[in-house]
């Protein structure tokens, strides 16, 4: 936790002895500044937009105000996410504060057995987490009624409002009572204001609990960025791997290519899993818990990964390849720097993408700085960095100083 928080507690927010006895048995004694800002006002039953960078205790923002209002009344709550590693996550959260009151919850998502799915609803958890796909499974099967839903929660919500999930989510509230007649919360470290604008059309007078402006980094996190030819990404790659020792997150922007570099980073002799869509759910929950238990060094993963990995001591986040859209850098080195914890995410760019990483300055209002590795031919970075932008070149180059510092500890 943040040392300059240490005067916030958990007490006097509104919340039931039983969950802070529960709090104190987990350890936690100060409230991240966005649980700090919206539990009381969830707790009151109010519509929540809360915005926060990512790693800062979201989950618990919303897991306590609805499991403590789920034991005061009749009702459920549904909490919908992107990904299934998100939903899984989200449900370890639940299960260390639900069973204070009885409540039970249940995870809803592809690739597990659907048929297990439906025996577990049929002991009636009141909490449900699932991905858009397999809940609208379930109802068009009617193995689930939404009609009792007291709480709503879209965790990442501008992925769950944007293009591609929208029609879902639409018809998923369809089945639900209207924002009249629930509690309605969004949570997300990035909002763009056409999704606050879609939101507030399913929202009755939300309040805006802002920690810190939609796009805004991880506080402990450090970037730079490298400019560099496609053909020489493995090079550089390489030396990075064997230079940091910690724990490693790389990003590929597509499943073929976190398969081959998947094979590439074996092959260099690391211990490596991969996470995307074509893995089965076993094979990605194998995958995330080995990299949890040091069992693999290196994860690779698609923008499937960026919402949905808590895992405590990411050294590096690496984007081998930039990401499509620009709000999925600042998920993606979420990753690392969770929880007041330092950590530090290096960007591959070509040299022409030169408006990608505007797009990501502009987003996250730092401009990053550009190194050039040591190892390689600096000739090679010059005339990609002069390549790159006028705009870039005037910032200069600098040697890696990742690399300097690990040179000066060995």
């Amino acid at each position: 936790m943040h040392t300059k928080q240490s005067n916030l507690s958990f007490y006097g927010l509104g919340i039931a002895p039983k969950l802070l006895e529960m709090l104190d048995l987990m350890k936690f004694t100060t409230p991240m500044p966005i649980q700090y800002k919206a539990i009381p006002v969830a707790i009151e039953g109010k519509d929540v937009i809360g915005i926060a960078q990512t790693g800062t205790g979201k989950t618990l923002a919303f897991a306590i105000p609805m499991i403590q209002r789920l034991a005061q009344r009749q009702g459920r709550g549904l909490v919908l996410v992107p990904t299934r590693e998100l939903a899984i996550q989200v449900d370890e959260t639940y299960k260390k504060i639900e069973h204070a009151f009885g409540i039970k919850s249940v995870v809803l998502i592809g690739g597990d057995p659907i048929h297990q799915q439906m025996q577990a609803l049929r002991k009636d958890p009141r909490v449900i987490i699932a991905t858009p796909g397999r809940l609208i499974d379930h109802l068009r099967q009617r193995n689930i009624d939404l009609r009792d839903i007291i709480i709503l929660v879209l965790d990442e919500a501008d992925r769950m409002l944007d293009m591609g999930f929208q029609p879902q989510i639409e018809q998923i509230l369809r089945f639900l009572p209207g924002p009249s007649q629930r509690q309605t919360m969004l949570f997300s470290a990035t909002i763009p204001q056409e999704i606050v604008k879609i939101a507030a059309s399913h929202m009755k007078l939300p309040v805006s609990v802002e920690i810190a402006p939609s796009g805004t980094a991880a506080e402990h996190v450090t970037q730079e960025v490298f400019i560099v030819r496609r053909d020489s990404k493995k090079t550089l790659l390489a030396k990075l791997l064997y230079q940091y020792r910690g724990t490693v997150l790389i990003f590929s922007r597509t499943k073929i290519g976190a398969r081959k570099m998947t094979r590439m980073v074996r092959d260099l002799g690391h211990r490596v899993a991969e996470i995307h869509s074509d893995r089965s759910l076993v094979q990605r929950r194998e995958a995330l818990e080995g990299f949890k238990s040091g069992k693999y060094r290196i994860l690779v993963a698609t923008d499937i990964a960026a919402r949905g990995i808590d895992v405590k001591g990411i050294e590096l986040v690496i984007n081998y390849d930039l990401p499509e859209d620009a709000d999925n850098y600042v998920h993606r080195i979420g990753r690392t720097a969770r929880a007041g914890h330092e950590g530090h995410a290096i960007s591959f760019a070509e040299p022409n993408q030169g408006n990608d990483v505007r797009s990501i300055e502009k987003l996250i209002r730092i401009k990053l700085p550009i190194s050039v590795h040591p190892e390689l031919p600096k000739e090679r970075f010059v005339e990609n960095e002069k390549i790159f932008d006028r705009h870039n070149r005037r910032r200069g180059i600098r040697y890696h100083s990742g690399y300097q510092r690990k040179a000066q500890q060995r």
